[in-house]
């Protein structure tokens, strides 16, 4: 680590955990740290003193190489000051000065990002977007988070708040959503559409579901959505049916996205793009079927993330270092 001006800390911060990493000037993760997201009742020092005990142990594994800059990646709205999350459908920030609420306590410079900003930058310098001038990022997690990035810009939106769009409304009067509307896009395409459809079927004791109540000993609360990617991919015929369902939905949304926006490429990222093409197939078959002006316009690409999980907090820290160092 003797190039320390090559060093950043992203952090990540999701529904169920925040995940840093320290990270050189060519996205590599060269040390890891993560932590369980704290309850989203919780008051959101308790989040805070988890950001700051991740960043601690990974400015210890730094060594003596300087620090230049925190990445924080939020799943939320962030105002456009980059230093406010305005609300947090997962977490208990209503109108928080993070980045002031952290800098009184890390003597490091601080940025705050939408997570899937974060994601989307790191995706366009280092991964699956490299060379692509106009790009929508699609996280798949405990929701859904979004982003736009054109001719290498992150596109934030007048108020900070761009590519909210796992909170557009796909069903009027569907599933109720954390965020108090309903109908969310989220609670038809995320994680947690897909475990509440597979415990559906376990509470029920559905015979269709015999391969996932043995896996949760009859459990429901045991239940996952890595668990039902995992029984997909070895055959169980009703995951995958769980998996292509929520594949449908994300293509529903890629289509109303390609509509407005226009993109040359969708890169679908977070926790539920492990299931890869059991997911993206049934996606890009109804992307392509939605689609307005379809076999008279060019089709945007539908790829999968390249650098995983880990994207968000790789994109935190260059975007942070960029903003210290300048490139």
């Amino acid at each position: 680590m003797s190039e320390a001006i090559d060093l950043s800390i992203g952090i990540d911060i999701g529904g169920t955990k925040v995940a840093g990493g320290l990270v050189d000037v060519d996205g590599n993760v060269v040390a890891r740290a993560r932590r369980d997201t704290p309850h989203r009742s919780t008051r959101p020092k308790v989040v805070e003193d988890t950001i700051v005990d991740t960043v601690e142990e990974l400015r210890e594994a730094a060594g003596e190489a300087p620090v230049v800059a925190v990445g924080i990646g939020a799943a939320g709205f962030v105002a456009a000051d980059r230093a406010t999350v305005v609300f947090a459908p997962h977490l208990s920030w209503r109108h928080e000065p993070l980045r002031d609420a952290l800098a009184r306590r890390i003597d490091v410079p601080l940025f705050v990002d939408n997570d899937a900003n974060a994601a989307a930058w790191a995706e366009w310098r280092f991964g699956a977007a490299e060379d692509e001038s106009t790009v929508v990022m699609i996280t798949l997690g405990t929701g859904i988070g979004g982003a736009i990035l054109i001719e290498g810009e992150v596109i934030r939106g007048r108020y900070g708040i761009a590519g909210e769009f796992g909170h557009m409304q796909v069903v009027p009067a569907g599933h109720r959503c954390e965020c108090g509307n309903r109908g969310c896009w989220e609670q038809y395409a995320s994680g947690n559409a897909l475990v509440r459809e597979a415990r559906t079927l376990v509470v029920a004791q559905s015979p269709m579901a015999t391969d996932l109540i043995d896996r949760v000993s009859g459990d429901p609360a045991n239940l996952t959505g890595p668990l039902v990617t995992e029984a997909a991919r070895e055959g169980d015929q009703t995951s995958i049916e769980l998996l292509a369902d929520v594949g449908s939905w994300l293509g529903v949304g890629i289509a109303n996205i390609a509509a407005a926006i226009d993109p040359g490429l969708f890169v679908i990222g977070g926790g539920v793009s492990a299931a890869g093409e059991l997911l993206l197939g049934p996606a890009r078959d109804t992307y392509r079927r939605q689609l307005t002006g379809r076999g008279y316009r060019p089709e945007a690409r539908v790829v999968a993330a390249r650098l995983g999980n880990e994207a968000g907090l790789i994109g935190a820290a260059d975007l942070a270092r960029r903003e210290v160092v300048g490139s």
